[in-house]
């Protein structure tokens, strides 16, 4: 499996990327290579993709977010729902990789978002996580840059336009809507 945005797509040689992530060792080059070249061709007869990500809220009611190293911006912690995964098993591994947490008790489904800017089939089911522990200072070398908990009125200026309405969606400043 690779990873593109914040999904997850099938490789080209899916047996050999299963046998490296068990092994908890990075694709190689090649590999990586093959599937941007053949993700276009893949996303165009795909109907659909999925995604999971979590509102993760302490009890001071700060928010936990995520800068990628390859987009801009603050987004949620969450990734692509991989084949024989639920969207909760996908969003419970995200969470653990992207950010360190661990859910201590069942997360709440805000909703499922259609993201078409960036897929036409795309689409982001969002949980809001309150039960969970924390390893502070984790997040996944090479993918994230920085994890951090912010206070809702000082988010930080590049925060994702989905990702600012969902919180203002969630904390009632807002009516809710289909779309990322």
């Amino acid at each position: 499996m690779s990873t593109y945005g914040e999904h997850v797509f099938l490789s080209v040689v899916p047996r050999r990327e299963a046998r490296l992530k068990q092994a908890g060792k990075r694709s190689p080059l090649g590999v990586r290579a093959l599937n941007a070249l053949f993700r276009p061709i893949w996303r165009m007869r795909r109907g659909l993709t999925l995604g999971a990500q979590g509102v993760v809220i302490d009890a001071e009611d700060r928010v936990l977010l995520v800068r990628h190293s390859y987009r801009p911006g603050w987004w949620f912690p969450g990734g692509g729902v991989e084949w024989g995964e639920t969207l909760e098993t996908a969003l419970a591994r995200e969470l653990e990789e992207e950010a360190g947490v661990r859910l201590t008790g069942p997360p709440v489904l805000h909703g499922v978002f259609a993201n078409f800017a960036s897929f036409p089939g795309d689409h982001i089911a969002v949980f809001v996580v309150r039960q969970f522990e924390r390893q502070e200072n984790h997040r996944r070398p090479g993918e994230i840059a920085e994890a951090a908990m912010f206070e809702r009125g000082n988010l930080p200026a590049l925060i994702n336009a989905g990702t600012r309405a969902r919180l203002d969606e969630i904390f009632g400043a807002l009516p809710g809507r289909q779309t990322w």
